[in-house]
């Protein structure tokens, strides 16, 4: 029951899990005291939780190898075409790997864009509540990995003199008003 509540599913279905991870030879069960039972990973589901978490791992690093590379690549092309003053959109894991990124290629980020963040700064940069706080902007870096379609159609509507940017593993639709209702391109148009 205790396993049920934690992980939020049906205490059959708990149940089907631990048999199969049994039936596999990845858990031992031993009976404990009033109809209750102790459950314990064996030698061969230790290895299994190593080779999953080592699988976690490989590709959280090849998905932090991949953004930082094509950050790099989008402030790359910015820079090759003179000096901008540019900010990020999004204030989350994206984020840190974006400000890495412009460190790396010498780039400073004039602010971060984050509506719902209650603090005043990350790693230097300034974070503000809206992209109008900043002033002079040329460019605006996609961070929001949250709803990256919705936000990037909400900011070519809002700011459409800006140029927008943001990395190709998001696959962005450019041209697509995708996930926005009229409401809400109205709305962000005012």
């Amino acid at each position: 029951m205790t396993l049920s509540k934690r992980l939020n599913i049906a205490v059959g279905l708990v149940n089907a899990l631990l048999k199969r991870a049994m039936l596999k030879g990845y858990v031992k069960a031993r009976q404990a005291p009033y109809k209750r039972y102790a459950y314990y990973l064996t030698l061969k589901g230790f290895a299994e939780k190593s080779r999953l978490v080592s699988d976690y791992l490989e590709s959280s690093l090849s998905f932090f190898r991949q953004a930082r590379k094509e950050y790099a690549e989008i402030f790359q092309l910015i820079q090759s075409a003179g000096p901008s003053r540019l900010i990020l959109f999004g204030n989350g894991e994206l984020t840190e790997i974006a400000l890495l990124a412009a460190s790396a290629e010498g780039i400073t980020v004039l602010a971060i864009i984050d509506p719902e963040s209650n603090q005043d700064k990350r790693h230097g940069v300034p974070i503000v509540q809206e992209v109008m706080d900043v002033e002079n902007i040329d460019a605006i870096i996609l961070a929001d990995a949250r709803a990256p379609q919705k936000t990037y159609e909400m900011l070519r509507v809002k700011f459409p003199q800006l140029k927008l940017h943001a990395p190709g593993f998001m696959r962005i639709v450019q041209d697509a008003r995708a996930g926005l209702e009229q409401a809400d391109i109205e709305k962000v148009a005012q």
